[in-house]
């Protein structure tokens, strides 16, 4: 016992040093504060609100089904047993008559701070549909929401943090997106389509492409927000007329470099993402395009919730790339970000188990545990070029050395005179091309940052004599070096390219030679043939200058005979495709047309490749936007590419003519 006591004793000892050499090192690094320690955890904050009941709707007038019980707490019926209630304790609860200053202020205003500090955060309002979630976030002109006060807030600690004569100069950038279906739209700029979701070296989520805009003031904001959020996908249901059918993400992002040295840089960036709402289906009464976005939203909160368990239960495993909303998220849930969920519930007894699902992910997404840090890093000072003669670079015995005769007589007997500043001692090393100018220019910075700091000695990148001569020597034997593998180099090249242009020259006249006299021993290419309605093909061949071919199955080999003798067998075998005459594309085009714009779910299922799912989509398309223009339209509902609707135009054009024809004999 004794002795595993002094191995203990012995092991704290060791730690505690280690500890103490760390710390005393660290006091010149300029990095992430995780470089060096694992940054502190984190909890996720959880707020709750109960939005007042909505008058003029049913169950207005019944007693609500949750109960609160302080300013963190609530209650709720338990379905199972109703003399019985649930019980939840939150960071915060704000009640029905709480107001949008009083959640600002008690749960997202005190996070901004963070973002001076080159950290993140975000807010995130989570619920079901019709619970108040935009109305939280955007408010309305009378009642602003979080968005608008976080963003008035931020820009003037940042006008306060960036004044003249602070050490840090700021700026703020903007940027606006909704993922829609599991694509990321762009709301400032919706014609860049679908973006990507990356991932940089050091862990970061990015979105290359998205448009951002710098703002100094809140109207600056507004100028952008408020056309951008006109972009975003609404949509009326029984339950909202303007339901959120997609999820918003607004980031800000804020840049502070220092103005003086060791000219340090930070980002914080602020995510604040109204969530779309999850939908009972049989309570919305969705249909057509409506069911299709019910089903995306769905999806990616489903995603969302299994993505809190994983993180809750430590698997290996967090499913963040098994959604779009999840992926960018990554930073807010289990990552490096101060994060606030807004949990909105509604009052009315027919939202119970809505609401009871929303309580038990919020009370989930409290366990989760994020890890701030502060993004920060040696910003690329630009330098000027420093010139130093040779003189200056060698010092007085090596100048002695390398000056000539006529120079070491009429120089003066006095010594060199030593720099002046600290700012003049630089190393040779300035003068080397082929060092990479980042790596110089910090290393030049930390020799200023030690001189000003009166640091005792020698700079940190001067050299004995002896040993910067030996050191110029080998670079300069270096760069001799790399010029003549480079000219050896542009040598083989222009020999390669040489050889190429023989080549080519040589093998021209092979190129260039007829395909008639050329032997081939390969296999054929398959040919392609088009089978068409027999009626159709009797009243052709009927026609004068009518030119019709047929298949016909002789043993194991098709074969293609051409009606028309006079014609030869060679061109036969060419003209192996047939092409729809222009009359009957543009009857059978016409006749599509009035099928997709008239016709019901069943006539639309007598079409070729319309089943009764996509029957339904058309149908349900047709609703919203009005009747189809053209037949191309048909592929904003399928999603088909142009081969596969040439060939669903082909087969139906075929189909309608043929029933035509069948129908007049």
């Amino acid at each position: 016992m004794a002795a595993g006591g002094s191995t203990q004793q012995r092991r704290r000892e060791m730690a505690a040093a280690s500890a103490a050499a760390i710390s005393g090192a660290g006091c010149c690094r300029l990095s992430k504060i995780g470089a060096t320690r694992r940054p502190p955890p984190a909890r996720v904050r959880v707020a709750v609100r109960l939005r007042p009941f909505v008058h003029g709707t049913a169950g207005a007038s019944d007693p609500p089904c949750v109960r609160g019980m302080d300013s963190c707490s609530l209650e709720i019926a338990n379905w199972r047993n109703h003399q019985e209630t649930l019980k939840y304790q939150f960071d915060a609860f704000y009640g029905e008559r709480s107001t949008q200053q009083d959640i600002y202020a008690g749960s997202v205003q005190p996070i901004l701070r963070h973002l001076l500090e080159g950290q993140n955060a975000s807010v995130l309002a989570y619920g079901p549909t019709g619970a108040g979630k935009t109305h939280t976030m955007l408010g309305s002109p009378e009642q602003p929401g979080v968005i608008p006060r976080a963003l008035m807030d931020l820009l003037q600690l940042t006008r306060e943090e960036g004044a003249e004569g602070r050490p840090w100069a700021l700026s703020v950038t903007m940027s606006y997106l909704e993922i829609y279906q599991e694509k990321v739209l762009d709301l400032l700029d919706p014609a860049s389509g679908d973006l990507v979701i990356r991932e940089d070296c050091r862990g970061n989520i990015l979105i290359p492409g998205l448009t951002q805009k710098p703002i100094t003031s809140f109207a600056d904001f507004e100028r952008h927000f408020l056309p951008a959020s006109r972009n975003r996908t609404v949509g009326a249901t029984r339950l909202n007329q303007r339901s959120s059918r997609s999820h918003a993400v607004l980031l800000v992002k804020v840049d502070q470099r220092e103005r003086l040295a060791p000219f340090r840089q930070r980002e914080g960036k602020l995510y604040l993402i109204d969530l779309a709402g999850s939908e009972d289906n049989r309570r919305t009464g969705n249909k057509g395009l409506r069911l299709k976005e019910s089903g995306a939203i769905n999806t990616s909160l489903f995603v969302l919730g299994k993505v809190v368990d994983a993180l809750n239960q430590g698997l290996p495993r967090v499913p963040y790339r098994d959604s779009k909303l999840t992926r960018l998220l990554q930073d807010s849930l289990g990552g490096s970000a101060h994060s606030i969920l807004i949990a909105n519930i509604a009052p009315e007894r027919r939202f119970y188990l809505d609401t009871v699902s929303a309580l038990n992910f919020a009370a989930r997404s409290k366990e989760v545990i994020n890890r701030p840090f502060t993004n920060e890093s040696l910003q690329p000072h630009v330098l000027g070029p420093v010139k130093l003669s040779q003189k200056e670079l060698l010092g007085p015995p090596e100048a002695k050395r390398a000056r000539g005769p006529e120079e070491e007589e009429i120089g003066s007997p006095e010594p060199m005179a030593a720099p002046a500043s600290a700012s003049q001692k630089l190393s040779p090393l300035q003068k080397l091309s082929s060092m990479d100018p980042a790596m110089l220019e910090r290393l030049l910075s930390l020799d200023r940052l030690l001189a000003s700091q009166g640091s005792q000695g020698a700079p940190l990148l001067s050299t004995p004599k002896r040993e910067r001569m030996v050191l110029m020597k080998t670079v300069e034997e270096k760069d001799l070096e790399i010029e003549r593998l480079k000219t050896k180099q542009k040598e083989l090249e222009a020999k390669m390219l040489a050889q190429k242009a023989e080549e080519k020259e040589n093998h021209c006249p092979t190129m260039l030679r007829p395909l008639s006299h050329r032997t081939v021993t390969g296999a054929k290419p398959l040919k392609k043939a088009v089978v068409m309605p027999l009626q159709l093909i009797q009243e052709q061949a009927a026609s004068p200058n009518a030119e019709i071919h047929i298949l016909k199955n002789k043993g194991r080999k098709r074969k293609l005979e051409s009606l028309d003798a006079l014609e030869p067998e060679e061109k036969a075998e060419d003209c192996w495709e047939l092409q729809i005459s222009p009359e009957l594309l543009a009857h059978g085009r016409q006749k599509i047309l009035d099928l997709l714009n008239e016709g019901s779910a069943r006539d639309l299922r007598s079409l070729q490749r319309i089943g009764p799912k996509k029957a339904q989509l058309i149908v349900g398309w047709r609703e919203l936007h009005g009747p189809f223009s053209q037949v191309e339209d048909l592929e904003r509902v399928e999603g088909i590419t142009g081969k596969q609707m040439e060939s669903f135009l082909k087969a139906n054009i075929l189909g309608l003519a043929a029933g035509q024809r069948c129908g007049a004999s």
